[in-house]
This record gives C-alpha cells, sequence and structure tokens, in this order.
C-alpha cells in the first residue's frame, strides 16, 4: 500500500493538516465539508504566527545580548542551520569590553563589519533552535547575526492533527457558524477564534508557537 502524503493540498496556497481519510480516526464525520480543515489549518498558523508547521527555510536578523553569544530562533523544531553572517560590534556598542581587544578591533577594521560563519563551527541546540558562537577573550563580539535555517516538522504530528480536528468540532458546535457550513471562510472562524482555540487546542499547539514575530 503507498504512504499517504504528509499533507493534502486543498486549494492554492492552502494546506490542510488533515487528510480526507484521517477524518474518522480523529472524531469527526467521513462527509465532513473540506472547508472546515482548510479553515481549522489556517487558524492553526495564524495561532503559531508562522506560515506552515511543514519543514521550511527562514532568515532571521537577531541581536546578542552583553552575556555569551547565543541567539534562540523564532521557529521549531529546527531541522538545520544553513548559513551564517555576523557584524562585529561597533565602537559604541563595544563600551565596557576589554580595551586590547577594542583596540584590535579597531587596528583591523572590524567593527560594524560583516563575516560569513562557518556553520560547523556554531555549538547547534536542535531541541531547543539555539546557536551560541566560540567565543575568545582576544577576539571582538558580534552584536548581530543574519541565519538562514530550516524549521518545521516532515510529516503533521498526531498532537496538530487532534487540535485540527478539536477546531472544527468547536465550530460545529457554535450556531452562528453553522447557518451556511457550505459558505464556511477562514474570515467567519478567525471572528470566533477566541472560542475555537481552546485551551486544549493550544497546549497541542505549544511547541510549534513562534518566539517571535520574524
Amino acid at each position: 500500500m503507498n504512504a499517504q502524503p504528509a499533507l493534502l493540498l486543498l486549494e492554492e496556497d492552502s494546506v490542510a493538516y488533515l487528510l480526507a481519510a484521517d477524518y474518522p480516526a480523529f472524531g469527526l464525520c467521513a462527509d465532513t465539508a473540506d472547508a472546515w480543515v482548510t479553515s481549522a489549518s489556517a487558524m492553526i498558523e495564524a495561532h503559531c504566527r508562522r506560515p506552515t508547521l511543514m519543514s521550511a527555510s527562514y532568515t532571521e536578523r537577531l541581536r546578542f545580548g552583553r552575556g555569551p553569544q547565543v541567539v534562540r530562533l523564532s521557529y521549531a523544531p529546527l531541522v538545520s542551520v544553513d548559513s551564517m553572517k555576523a557584524r562585529y560590534e561597533c565602537r559604541r556598542e563595544a563600551e565596557g569590553n576589554c580595551g586590547f581587544v577594542q583596540e584590535v578591533a579597531t587596528t583591523f577594521g572590524l567593527p560594524g563589519a560583516w563575516i560569513e560563519v562557518d556553520v560547523t563551527t556554531l555549538d547547534v541546540c536542535l531541541p531547543l533552535g539555539e546557536l551560541r558562537l566560540t567565543e575568545s577573550v582576544f577576539a571582538p563580539r558580534f552584536s548581530e547575526a543574519e541565519v538562514t535555517y530550516t524549521a518545521g516538522v516532515a510529516s503533521v504530528p498526531d498532537a496538530v492533527k487532534v487540535a485540527c480536528a478539536q477546531i472544527v468540532r468547536n465550530a460545529q458546535a457554535t450556531p452562528a457558524l453553522n447557518v451556511k457550513t457550505n459558505k464556511m471562510s477562514g474570515l467567519e472562524m478567525d471572528y470566533f477564534s477566541d472560542s475555537l482555540l481552546d485551551a486544549q487546542v493550544r497546549a497541542l499547539l505549544r511547541p510549534y508557537v513562534a518566539e517571535r514575530v520574524a
């Protein structure tokens, strides 16, 4: 038997996190209109503040704090870090750093310059989506980085399918949304998002919510 695809494209640029064949297994009637699931899937992406939960490429510019040279990426789960460049601190940003380090940076014209970083030298924590730069007491610090990386899931997790089905059931139990199911739209469902995305749904989606909007 051929394996089913990880997701189903119902409309152009619309992704559903449940296949029609999955409906009964996740508590939906087999004849549930696909528009319910499409709208629920769009709400999931809006709640998670990301274009898709599936594996995709992202580019973010992130600032380093005053402590360890560590940044946390917005989207999870992290699959790979594909490229990175970082900018050395400018003189005003380096105030309080070792005078020798500032002197070296100034001598070689480094302040404010961007360089490519070899991603194989990074300490990457995939579960946390964190990147740590190798540091040296004699090396100038970086103030920010631009990271291109891949994050997302290869196939739809059961937790997301359960959340999608629950949103549909919540919508079907809302009288205002059941007047004309043949005219269901993402806009109408979004109007009722506070009641449709209940505590259970939010808990199921928590691992996929972006920590910041890129």
